[in-house]
């Protein structure tokens, strides 16, 4: 996996994991949508990742 590619990924995983605990914690539903949405975002950039490297080797 590039590391850039790589921080990038894990960057937004936790920015979304904080967005969705201060909008549960306000209780903003939106905002913890879009801490989702941010999270699913980067889980998803982290698995293309993963399985570009899996057929570099």
């Amino acid at each position: 996996m590039s590391g850039d590619e790589k921080v990038e990924a894990k960057g937004e995983q936790a920015k979304g994991k904080a967005k969705e605990a201060a909008g549960r914690l306000v209780g903003n539903e939106r905002l913890t949508a879009e801490g989702r949405t941010e999270q699913a975002k980067g889980d998803a950039r982290d698995a293309k990742e993963k399985i570009k490297d899996m057929f570099k080797h």
